[in-house]
């Protein structure tokens, strides 16, 4: 992607379709003139009596209780220096998406025009009773320091400057399993901390309450060894000053066991990592290029262990694992400050997370068979769901222990459950797909990329390195649509109609009549045929010269699946092609089915459904809990339709043993367990979560997916193909660019699968 581009997508990400990327929703009822005599006047006075009697209160009447600012006054912006308070919002609404995304906090951003720490610290604690917790963000040193003690001091609310500890405790729990892996014993390991800044200080003081020696660690900045004869130093640096005899860099690191780089790129050289001393650790921090390049360490020490903050090596030293997670805890206690206590607990939940059996959908995301701890994963990956119910319960108990907590938990299974339900939507699977795609990204051919919205979609898919798309359509429209939108790079672009494609084309349409010759196609409609995208792409996908096929985008659903089922078939095993909409919902995702082929599918068409849609559930690293949906509940019904769910329940347990599943049963009771416990507390689906709903027909399923699309701003991914021979997918007429580039993704770890089978 060319600079040019890449700065104006990111600019029209920012600017459309609204301004900026968090907003305030109304989570109270407010249609009735009653919603808004309770929600104003007079009905508001209530709780503010009640606060006015107790401050602790408003913890129970507002959002106070989840509600956490994130403040900078913009000096120090993650790689753009000072470049003010306006400058800085965009970081901040970012910090406050990625709040309410992993761990469901909600965010006001501050930015505050305000450089002197006095006036500063006054401005927060100004607007500090608003909040349940304060993030400091992008602060300069040595300001930041003096800042985040003031607040910590003067404020009865959780105040964290992640700058500093995120990274801290992030480093630290890949510190601890690092030095257990080499067998090295930290209180010995001598620690090279190159970079002297708000991270750097606060990380060495976290590596100190973890077990390091003060004596054992040497730190750099951007003149040399900090040592205790130089002049001139800050109080920080002053606590960390050696006498030891090194002045440089390259003195400091000969002999070392851990480098931790928190300064520039390329200051670690080859010379220096072959120094160390035997399985350096070695965590190059710096972004977006580390102190030494993750391919060059690992081929110049083949025992190093290598940590960077980059998401495309092992072991990325990423504060979203910590941040979210130690605020959640810290909220559900009512936490009055963050302390030491709770950040070691911070570390060590993180750094034990590492040693459990990886969920497979983590697998999945990364592209690995089996993420297991040792070298190469000494700290959980981002998108793990566990960190949710791992972490949050750890900080909380410290804080318990330590007497900060001013509403201890009482129920901690309750309270696991409570974080699990926190996850919700389904914006974290649509990420994960991504990343899954990205692993091995496959051809993609894109039917009509003649229409501008096709075009757009494969450009993200091309930019973002999902796939590798293949144009279909006029030469001339697509090279005009490419300029218009500065498409640039080098992908193949096929037009099936020009004279440089008669070759192929004949080729396809001699394979095509070959295997319908006796089925009234003549070779003369097989050459025409071909001239058609859809039976070119579907020969394409067929004879190998893509891996996937994407289209539908203009056409009605009809026509375009008629060639994919003549031309590419039905894999093995499977004797009805069907189609499921993953859902993303408030309640997490959902699958969906039949929802555009199959209208009114048999028994034994229902069972095969069911099968092929629970296996796309666990594509995705989901546990399928299926729900056989019908006007009826549990045989209260001998109509022939409800009749014809509980058979297929009964085939699927048959030739399907094992799968969670029950029916026929009413969508109400699939979906609110407490309803279904109360009425039918026999069901398999009890105390389970439904997220697999079949449905008795095409109506009923093609009916609610769009429904709950445009009624309740589902998000929706599909329809996906199911039980075709090779990937091929069709997205709904005039699909919008999202929805192309979601089903890109899907179409191509469809194609890796099948791939893997082969």
């Amino acid at each position: 992607m060319s600079k040019s581009r890449a700065r104006q997508e990111a600019l029209l990400y920012h600017a459309k379709p609204k301004p900026g990327k968090i907003e305030v929703v109304p989570t109270k009822k407010y249609t009735t003139q009653r919603d808004l005599a309770l929600a104003y006047s007079p009905g508001v006075a209530e709780p503010c009596l009640e606060i006015e009697k107790d401050k602790k209160n408003a913890y129970k009447y507002t959002s106070k209780g989840n509600l956490v600012a994130v403040i900078s006054n913009g000096t120090a912006v993650l790689g753009l220096g000072n470049i003010g308070p306006e400058a800085s919002k965009p970081v901040m609404e970012g910090k406050g998406l990625l709040f309410k995304i992993f761990a469901d906090i909600d965010v006001f951003d501050i930015e505050v025009d305000a450089t002197d720490v006095d006036k500063f610290v006054e401005t927060v604690k100004a607007i500090a009773p608003t909040f349940g917790g304060i993030n400091l963000e992008d602060i300069k040193a040595p300001e930041a320091f003096e800042i985040e003690r003031r607040l910590k001091e003067e404020l009865d609310i959780p105040v964290m400057h992640d700058d500093q500890h995120g990274t801290a405790i992030i480093s630290a729990a890949a510190l601890k399993n690092a030095v257990e892996i080499t067998g090295k014993d930290i209180s010995k390991v001598q620690i090279v901390v190159n970079g002297a800044g708000a991270a750097a200080i606060s990380c060495s003081k976290l590596y100190l309450a973890i077990g390091a020696k003060k004596e054992n660690l040497v730190m750099c900045d951007s003149k040399g060894v900090i040592r205790k004869d130089r002049d001139n130093l800050t109080s920080e640096k002053t606590e960390f000053a050696t006498d030891k005899d090194v002045t440089s860099l390259e003195d400091a690191v000969k002999d070392a066991d851990v480098f931790i780089g928190l300064s520039i790129a390329d200051v670690l050289t080859p010379k220096m990592l072959l120094s160390m001393n035997d399985t350096p650790i070695v965590f190059a921090m710096a972004n977006p290029n580390p102190e030494i390049d993750y391919n060059l360490a690992i081929k110049t020490r083949k025992d190093v262990i290598m940590a960077t903050g980059r998401s495309d090596h092992p072991n990325q030293v990423n504060n979203v694992l910590g941040f979210p997670f130690i605020f959640r805890g810290a909220l559900d206690v009512r936490a009055t400050k963050i302390n030491e206590e709770m950040k070691i607990a911070a570390v060590h939940a993180i750094a034990d997370l590492a040693k459990f059996p990886v969920p497979e959908q983590v697998n999945l995301v990364y592209d690995e068979k089996n993420l297991s701890f040792g070298e190469d994963y000494i700290i959980p990956k981002p998108f793990d769901p566990r960190l949710i119910y791992t972490v949050p319960p750890a900080v909380a108990k410290a804080a318990m222990e330590s007497g900060v907590a001013t509403e201890p938990i009482e129920n901690w299974e309750k309270y696991g459950d409570e974080l699990m339900e926190r996850l919700g939507t389904g914006n974290k699977i649509i990420r994960m797909l991504h990343n899954r795609a990205k692993s091995d990204p496959k051809r993609i051919v894109f039917a009509e990329a003649d229409h501008l919205d096709v075009l757009k979609a494969a450009q993200i898919v091309h930019d973002e390195g999902i796939g590798i798309p293949i144009l279909l359509g006029n030469r001339e429209i697509i090279l005009e649509l490419m300029e218009e939108i500065d498409f640039t790079g080098d992908v193949e672009i096929i037009d099936p109609k020009t004279r440089e494609q008669k070759e192929r084309r004949d080729c396809y349409a001699k394979k095509y009549w070959k295997t319908r010759q006796r089925k009234g196609i003549k070779l003369l409609d097989a050459q025409k045929l071909m001239r058609e995208r859809n039976y070119f792409s579907a020969m394409m996908v067929n004879q190998g010269d893509s891996d996937a096929l994407l289209t539908g985008y203009s056409r009605n659903y009809a026509s375009v699946v008629k060639p994919m089922l003549e031309l590419i078939g039905m894999d093995m095993g499977v004797t009805r092609v069907a189609a499921t909409n993953l859902m993303l919902t408030k309640r997490g995702p959902m699958f969906l089915a039949d929802t555009t082929i199959n209208i009114d599918p048999t028994a034994k068409d229902l069972a095969k459904i069911t099968q092929l849609t629970g296996m796309l559930a666990k594509m995705f690293g989901i546990t399928p809990n299926i729900a056989m949906l019908s006007f009826s509940n549990f045989g209260a019904s001998d109509n022939e339709n409800a009749k014809k769910i509980r058979e297929a329940v009964k085939l699927v347990h048959k030739q399907y043993p094992g799968v969670i599943i029950d029916g026929e049963i009413q969508a109400d009771f699939a979906l609110n367990s407490a309803l279904l416990k109360k009425e039918f507390p026999f069901s398999k689906l009890v105390d389970k979560k439904a997220n697999v709903l079949i449905f008795p027909n095409l109506d009923a399923a093609n009916i609610s997916y769009k429904m709950m699309k445009e009624l309740y701003g589902a998000e929706s991914i599909g329809p996906i193909m199911l039980g075709l021979k090779k990937p091929a997918h069709i997205v709904q007429l005039g699909s919008s660019v999202d929805e192309m580039v979601n089903m890109a993704a899907i179409a191509v770890v469809d194609a890796q699968n099948k791939s893997k089978k082969k």
